[in-house]
């Protein structure tokens, strides 16, 4: 069985000006029940991330001042909001949703988490709305246990995936990939093992045919044993902070393609949701819940 992470914290209201993009985390996993696209027992409910997983990425200063809410006013700020007990565990309960998912990933093929894809929290900073890079931390946890010695992470949010790249540029089992931007936050950016920054308006056809040339040279370059894949629905033409040219179709294609890699490589992947601030709701819901019938659809077990 797929197994997806949710926790009713996921949809933990921010201060003002920040709670609209946290509906989605409330409202996918109701529409893909309310579809029957899944059922209720695939939904599990992750655990808080030990601090000892944690250091495995993160520096111990920054996380002790997370930790113990003295983190700096400055650094709050580069977070994008201020520092709480349920952000906090917010955060912690997402990343062990990552790890989870991807041991089930390596069971079942496929695991799926409502959130996360946190991927500007670098070792020693937060960033973005990101207090702690999930995918990093699941890949060097992996990594650490023995479990795989080759992971690739596929990060196709449109915002550069930079904590990703700092936290393990020098990890050799992980291969970093990013397709982001080039004109969009993070305007300092970090260097992914193979970077492409897209120019602003960038279309569906010039898009896909790109990832399409890339996805069997990652494998070539890597031969990866598990990814991670950060699907941001923020690549839409509508998203307001995306600044690319992308239809949902052609976002759904692009997921069609990952898992399609994953599926013909015999790749295990979880997936994490990444952004997604288009000004309707329907439309980041839609698309974010396209990722999951794809990935359904073409890696269920039989």
């Amino acid at each position: 069985m797929i197994k997806i992470a949710y926790h009713p914290l996921y949809a933990h209201p921010l201060p003002e000006g920040h709670r609209f993009p946290m509906l989605k985390y409330e409202l996918i996993p109701e529409q893909l029940l309310h579809e029957g696209v899944i059922s209720a027992d695939q939904l599990f409910a992750p655990e808080i991330v030990s601090e000892e997983i944690v250091l495995l990425s993160h520096d111990f200063g920054y996380w002790s001042q997370l930790r113990d809410f003295t983190l700096p006013p400055r650094a709050q700020r580069r977070i994008g909001f201020p520092l709480n007990a349920q952000l906090l565990e917010r955060e912690l309960r997402i990343t062990q949703g990552t790890i989870d998912g991807a041991l089930f990933a390596k069971a079942s093929g496929l695991a799926f988490n409502v959130a996360g894809g946190t991927h500007h929290a670098g070792s020693d900073w937060g960033e973005g709305f990101c207090l702690l890079n999930d995918q990093a931390i699941a890949a060097n946890y992996l990594l650490n246990k023995g479990i795989y010695k080759r992971i690739l992470i596929i990060d196709l949010d449109v915002h550069q995936g930079n904590g990703t790249a700092q936290i393990l540029e020098n990890v050799p089992g992980v291969f970093t990939f990013s397709m982001h931007g080039e004109k969009n936050f993070p305007f300092r950016k970090e260097v992914s093992d193979w970077d492409i920054g897209l120019d602003a308006g960038t279309p569906d056809d010039v898009y896909l045919s790109l990832l399409g040339h890339v996805l069997p040279e990652l494998y070539e370059r890597h031969k990866p044993e598990f990814v991670f894949y950060l699907s941001g629905v923020d690549v839409l033409k509508t998203d307001k902070l995306g600044k690319l040219g992308m239809s949902k179709q052609g976002c759904r294609e692009r997921d069609k393609m990952v898992f399609q890699f994953c599926k013909e490589k015999g790749l295990p992947v979880q997936v994490s949701m990444g952004g997604g601030y288009s000004p309707a709701i329907k439309d980041i819901v839609e698309a974010h819940c396209n990722t999951f019938k794809v990935g359904l659809d073409l890696l269920s077990p039989m």
